[in-house]
């Protein structure tokens, strides 16, 4: 497991203060820059990942290293790829840990839009990483749960996280028994190289999701489910 661990996190307080629909120069934006300082202080946004293979593959299932995975969506768009990128990217544990949280639900949202920000900034460092040192030109990621059932299940989370080692020891990401991680501004998936675009939105039928990326593909979901 390769894990990045020095991510400097510098966030723009103006256009958090605009995310949170807080008037300039107000208590609350004081209060927000309060927590903004306290985050710069205590938090470690941290990624990891590890370099794999895919070592079999059939319409359903594919195989990379020793750990079979069940997607027909994923084995699609890796048929031509041998090697992936499994990884885990996280706002760090130490958010949780050291917030005292006092039952005020507007701060308790203001830290969440931090931890977003902190995992959006270890997102953005491992995907630079991978670039830098792999030239990988250009990828796509799935994410076990960010779609549909039918496009890569959640459960499967199990799959990836023994496909990458300890990464509670090694990242401090628990995964609890229905597959959800904490903390919870986390996400895991694979990495690939591809020669078209492509994200998981693009085969999720569910409304009115707030990390929507790109719009729901009619034709590319027929494509898949009844090839």
């Amino acid at each position: 497991m390769n894990i990045l661990d020095n991510i400097d996190f510098s966030p723009n307080a103006e256009t958090m203060r605009k995310q949170a629909h807080i008037a300039a120069a107000s208590e609350d934006e004081t209060e927000l820059l309060k927590l903004i300082e306290l985050s710069k202080n205590i938090g470690r946004p941290k990624a990891a990942y590890t370099v794999s293979y895919v070592t079999e593959r059939n319409e359903d299932t594919l195989q990379i290293d020793d750990v079979t995975f069940k997607s027909r969506t994923l084995a699609l768009h890796l048929k031509e790829v041998e090697r992936v990128f499994p990884y885990v990217a996280t706002c760090g544990h130490e958010m949780d840990e050291e917030y005292k949280d006092d039952g005020d639900m507007l701060k308790a949202f203001w830290w969440d839009l931090i931890k977003q920000s902190m995992l959006d900034t270890a997102n953005t460092a491992l995907h630079e990483h991978l670039e830098n040192t792999y030239r990988l030109g250009k990828t796509a990621s799935m994410q076990p749960g960010s779609a549909d059932v039918a496009v890569w299940p959640i459960e499967q989370q199990k799959a990836l996280f023994a496909l990458l080692g300890d990464v509670e020891e090694n990242l401090g990401v628990h995964l609890t028994e229905s597959c959800l991680m904490i903390p919870n501004k986390t996400v895991s998936g694979i990495y690939f190289p591809t020669e078209t675009d492509f994200r998981s939105c693009e085969v999720c039928r569910r409304d009115n999701c707030p990390s929507r990326r790109v719009a729901f593909n009619e034709e590319l979901w027929q494509a898949i489910h009844h090839a």
